[in-house]
């Protein structure tokens, strides 16, 4: 006969404290995927408006009228869109050197620092992130 295990109560909340590197590593890297595949249907929902584009005279897109320009030069004048994009960018960018860390775990590599490197990839992240602000901001005000 086997023995129960008490998993703890679905509401208990407070358990997050006990979360180890590992544990966040797995939910930042689940949430960040998450977002990534929502900014992509977001992404093909707003292009998906310039589709008109398409039928436009080559002179219309020469002068930048048509509907697809006209889309994302509005879009990038909003500070909110440039904001959200140094947010995308930090997804993408901590999704993808975290990918890299589980993919050489997976093949035995750095076996024995996995928080080292996930607290790396965080740092690195950050640094990443923090230095293309003036980048991304850049004439927004």
């Amino acid at each position: 006969m086997s023995q129960s295990y008490n998993r703890g109560l679905i509401e208990d909340f407070g358990r997050w404290r006990e979360f180890e590197a590992g544990m966040w590593a797995w939910i930042f890297h689940k949430f960040t995927g998450w977002v990534l595949i929502g900014y992509l249907f977001t992404h093909i929902a707003v292009l998906s408006t310039g589709i008109p584009a398409a039928g436009a005279g080559e002179a219309a897109i020469a002068a930048g009228n048509d509907v697809y320009t006209q889309t994302i030069v509005s879009l990038e004048g909003l500070l909110l869109v440039r904001i959200l994009e140094v947010g995308l960018l930090a997804v993408a960018v901590f999704h993808m050197l975290n990918g890299t860390r589980l993919l050489l775990t997976d093949l035995g590599v750095g076996l024995d620092a996995q928080d080292k490197s996930f607290y790396a990839s965080l740092i690195l992240t950050g640094a990443i992130t923090v230095a293309s602000v003036p980048t991304f901001l850049a004439g927004a005000f």
